[in-house]
């Protein structure tokens, strides 16, 4: 007898006789082999064998009929290893798979942060052409020209226009305007003249030379007197305004004939000469005042 609990039989076939080819359980053997009572029943079944076969076969049954009360007895004395019933195996065999259902529910997807935006990109490129388009600015509008009157040229209503206008940005009535362009019509025709005397004269805006002295501009108002600069009084705004400011310093000029109050201003050697521009003066101020 091997310590395997397997019995020798030299008359069986080959391979094992009386054993199952199941391998016991970790229980079973700790009980087979701890035992007392293994070990006593090991003890008499060897005194019990002989060389006879038919007594081999009673006493391996015997062997294997006691090694079943054995077994049934270690699993009487020790818990036995959990067993999972069938029910509970489909039921574990069943959760392990994936819900079928679950991946037909709809959800809702995560919320995901904004691609950052490429360095490259221009901050406008999404906007619309129309939207980006920058409105034209509109243009000025253009002063309007007012046509010429009293028999005068472009040239000379041009320069009529600035003395107008240069005196009522000083707040001048509209009598003084019009001894104003009166003057002008007699001193220069109502064109900026320079001087041939002062080359200086001509190097400014000019349309004509006159030789009286050193008398320059609309109003022939000469630098040497203390009237300004040559190139202020090339000015037809400042010239006026230089006009102007003596006109309005003299007592009552407003009730003074035309004539006076101009040649009070001027100091002219022909002091009647401005009547004969008083009613052509006072058309061209209508004209611009309207």
């Amino acid at each position: 007898m091997r310590d395997d609990d397997t019995i020798d039989d030299q008359y069986a076939p080959e391979g094992t006789t009386g054993r199952s080819d199941d391998t016991p359980s970790s229980v079973q053997v700790g009980v087979l082999r701890g035992t007392a009572a293994t070990r006593s029943l090991r003890t008499r079944l060897g005194a019990l064998v002989n060389p006879r076969r038919p007594a081999r076969v009673v006493l391996a049954t015997g062997v294997v009929s006691c090694l079943g009360l054995a077994t049934f007895a270690g699993f009487q004395a020790f818990p036995a290893d959990p067993v999972t019933p069938v029910g509970a195996e489909a039921a574990l065999a069943e959760r392990a798979q994936p819900d079928p259902a679950s991946r037909g529910h709809d959800r809702t997807p995560a919320p995901t942060s904004a691609a950052p935006a490429s360095p490259t990109a221009s901050p406008t490129a999404s906007a619309s052409p129309t939207a980006t388009k920058k409105a034209k600015p509109k243009p000025k509008p253009k002063p309007k020209r007012i046509a010429p009157v009293a028999g005068l040229d472009r040239m000379q209503m041009d320069n009529a226009v600035k003395i107008v206008k240069a005196g009522r940005e000083m707040g001048a009535p509209r009598q003084a305007l019009v001894i104003a362009v009166a003057t002008a019509m007699q001193e220069s025709k109502l064109y900026n003249y320079a001087s041939g005397v002062l080359p200086e004269s001509q190097n400014y805006p000019h349309q004509a030379i006159g030789w009286d002295h050193d008398s320059v501009g609309l109003f022939q108002q000469r630098p040497s007197s203390g009237w300004g600069t040559v190139g202020d009084l090339m000015d037809p705004a400042y010239a006026t305004r230089a006009f102007l400011a003596v006109l309005l310093e003299i007592p009552g000029w407003q009730d003074l004939p035309l004539t006076v109050a101009a040649q009070a201003v001027q100091v002219s050697a022909f002091p009647d000469a401005y009547a004969q521009h008083e009613w052509l003066a006072a058309e061209v101020v209508e004209a611009v005042l309207g």
